[in-house]
């Protein structure tokens, strides 16, 4: 299965236009030479503004609902190994981080299931259609803060995580937004030496299907950071004390 489900349940948003991967350039921030540096060696440029470029677009996939959900925390009690996010949105141009941007993300559990279309890959187990599925705002600083749980895999695709950004969103007082404009559609992606180990343990041990790696994934494609490869770091001493993973996501705010 790779991202085409059998029996969509829910309220569905349109694909977004050529849901196939859209290119656009690069990915992060770059700072060029300051300060000290500038002092010690006369070859290095002049401080200068950051360097921002665009973080690449990917498919929405057809597992996206509607749901606009407002929370930080998108486990809903899933099973499987702690995941922290924190992800920084910056405009591409100016490098300036947005503030009140909603980072929206959602992804399959354990056994590559996505709420609202659990069974897809193989599996039975209760769906209330919104769990691994949510968005908050980001601070001034740019950054986005989400936990949940690290993603399993599904037919044909390696493991990964959806994002969504909007800006000018209005929060609603039953846990939900409206409005706004979506400015990026991609995905997250995780270095493949941290899925195996985390494949290792239950309850991603009882998938039954076979894992794509990242290299052979037609959607990611070796993009690297340009594809929303994330810096992935231990929260403990073990595979199971869970993972944070950062990434800086530059957008046209413009889009």
């Amino acid at each position: 299965m790779t991202d085409t489900p059998s029996a969509p349940i829910g309220r569905r948003r349109v694909l977004i236009a050529g849901s196939a991967a859209a290119a656009a350039v690069g990915l992060g921030a770059a700072a060029i030479g300051a300060g000290r540096a500038e002092a010690e060696s006369p070859r290095v440029a002049p401080a200068a503004a950051a360097v921002c470029t665009l973080t690449k677009e990917l498919t929405e996939g057809p597992y996206y609902l509607d749901h606009a959900l407002v929370r930080s925390d998108v486990s809903e009690g899933k099973p499987g190994i702690p995941l922290q996010l924190a992800l920084t949105v910056v405009d591409n141009t100016t490098c300036a981080p947005l503030k009140a941007a909603l980072v929206e993300i959602w992804y399959c559990d354990a056994l590559g299931e996505y709420s609202g279309f659990v069974g897809n890959n193989g599996h039975q187990e209760p769906d209330n259609g919104k769990f691994l599925r949510g968005g908050v705002l980001t601070g001034a600083d740019g950054i986005a803060r989400l936990t949940g749980i690290y993603p399993g895999w599904y037919r044909g695709r390696c493991v990964h995580v959806h994002l969504k950004v909007h800006t000018g969103v209005t929060l609603t007082s039953d846990g939900s937004f409206t409005g706004g404009n979506e400015i990026h559609t991609g995905q997250l992606f995780f270095p493949e030496t941290i899925t195996q180990a985390v494949a290792k343990l239950s309850p991603y041990s009882t998938n039954t299907v076979p894992r794509t790696t990242l290299s052979a994934d037609g959607i990611y494609g070796n993009g690297g950071t340009a594809a929303g490869l994330m810096a992935v770091t231990a929260l403990g001493s073990s595979p199971s004390a869970g993972y944070k993973g950062t990434l800086t996501v530059g957008v046209n705010r413009n889009a």
